[in-house]
C-alpha cells in the first residue's frame, strides 16, 4: 500500500509523490514509516529523511520542521529541505569541515557562538550524508 508523500519547504516543494516506505529523522530517533501506519504528528530534527518510491532509496537533508502521518499520507513541512541528488558532495565536505572548525574555534564562554556553530554543524553534516558523503 504505498504512501503519499510531500516534502514542504518555505521556498518550494522538494518531493511530491508516491513511495513505498520512508524514514525520518524525528528529535526522538529514527522513524519508518509503511503504508497502513497510525495517525502520527513528530517533530523532526536536522537530519536525512530517506523515501523508496521503488527499488531504490532517495536521500533528502531535512532542516528540521514537522511531520504528520493520516490516512497513508506522510506531509513534512520543514525550515528547508533538499534532496542529495542535487548537492554537490565536494562542496558539502568543504562547508562540513568549515563548521567542524568553527565549532573546535567558538568560544565556551560565548554560548550563542557555541550554539549556531553546533547548528551549522548539524546542518552541514546532514547535507553532506544526503550527498552520499560519509562523516568520520
Amino acid at each position: 500500500m504505498p504512501l503519499t508523500v510531500r516534502v514542504i519547504a518555505p521556498d518550494k516543494t522538494v518531493w511530491d509523490a508516491e513511495a513505498e516506505e520512508l524514514i525520518l529523522p524525528s528529535t526522538t530517533g529514527q522513524l519508518g514509516i509503511l503504508g497502513g501506519h497510525a495517525p502520527l504528528m513528530t517533530a523532526l530534527d536536522v537530519g536525512v529523511m530517506r523515501v523508496r518510491p521503488d527499488k531504490d532509496w532517495v536521500a533528502i537533508a531535512l532542516m528540521g520542521g514537522f511531520a504528520e502521518i493520516d490516512d497513508d499520507e506522510v506531509t513534512i513541512l520543514v525550515r528547508g529541505a533538499e534532496r542529495g541528488d542535487s548537492i554537490d558532495q565536494d562542496e558539502a565536505r568543504n562547508a562540513f569541515e568549515a563548521a567542524q572548525q568553527a565549532v573546535n574555534a567558538a568560544s565556551t564562554d560565548d554560548r550563542r557562538a557555541m550554539l549556531q556553530a553546533k547548528q551549522a554543524l548539524r546542518r552541514a553534516r546532514a547535507r553532506l550524508q544526503a550527498a552520499g558523503g560519509t562523516v568520520g
